[in-house]
């Protein structure tokens, strides 16, 4: 029930048929008696510059979630970054401050690390091949490096995107074996799809299964359905994989941290949640 007292998290992207946010938050927020509300909002790249600002003077807003298209555009339209979300070059989550300036911070790599971890994986010492070097792909390549990953490959169809991101890396972890320019899966302990690619059933694959050691952990974050076909894929390989929703149950305690809300547990909202693809 939406009241004259309801505040709201707005969920900014495009397009908004792949949100599975609302549908994990909302439920929790109904289960403790909050009255807020997550609501999907669609915004394309072109018209995010000018909405976000606006958006943030209304009063009963509490933040934003940010996801793909906008991630990497948000850090240049806040006036405070986190270092986690500097080093990434891409953020997820925007607040107000007390005194009115915006405050951003970026979870999506914890949230991946942190999926990995309860899927009973290590990372200290593994080789991981990022596919994609975008928002969400720089702040998992980011959280992985400081996880203490042994071997770092990152690849992206922009060329300068994952360059910039290994330069990134090397100014923070300078021990960190890193690689660019491949998409092949072979020899790698990790494989993640950062990409959208899977957000359209007849979308390529981002890099080819076939190639992919049967005891890879293959992680994807695109959320469309369940088992995408990267990870159908995978799993006939003999691969162990992580669902795109992993990612956003482990992010949210740190989420709602963020926002100044009432927090729980990844365990608690996934008992609660009614995702629906």
């Amino acid at each position: 029930m939406i009241t004259g007292h309801t505040r709201f998290i707005a969920h900014l992207g495009y397009p908004t048929s792949t949100f599975k946010a609302p549908m994990i938050y909302n439920p929790y927020f109904e289960s403790i008696g909050l009255d807020a509300i997550v609501v999907p909002m669609g915004v394309d790249a072109d018209a995010y510059p000018a909405l976000l600002r606006p958006l943030f003077r209304t009063a009963n807003i509490l933040g934003a979630l940010v996801t793909m298209p906008l991630k990497v555009a948000t850090i240049g339209l806040v006036d405070e970054v986190s270092p986690t979300a500097r080093i990434a070059g891409a953020a997820n989550a925007v607040k107000r401050l007390a005194d009115g300036r915006l405050a951003a911070d970026m979870f999506d790599g914890e949230g991946f690390v942190g999926g990995v971890r309860r899927h009973g994986r290590a990372i200290a010492g593994a080789a991981v091949l990022v596919v994609g070097a975008g928002g969400v792909g720089s702040a998992i390549a980011a959280s992985l490096a400081r996880a203490g990953a042994g071997r770092l490959a990152l690849y992206d169809v922009n060329a300068a995107a994952a360059e910039a991101l290994a330069g990134r890396l090397a100014a923070h972890y300078p021990r960190l074996a890193l690689q660019v320019g491949s998409r092949d899966p072979a020899g790698f302990d990790i494989v993640v799809n950062a990409t959208p690619l899977g957000m359209r059933e007849h979308d390529e694959l981002p890099f080819d299964p076939g190639r992919l050691d049967a005891a890879a952990f293959v992680g994807e974050v695109v959320m469309k359905a369940e088992h995408t076909k990267l990870l159908r894929a995978a799993l006939a390989r003999g691969c162990a994989v992580q669902v795109g929703t992993d990612m956003l149950f482990e992010q949210i305690p740190a989420y709602l941290e963020f926002f100044g809300l009432p927090v729980t547990t990844a365990e608690q909202l996934r008992a609660l949640a009614r995702i629906a693809y």
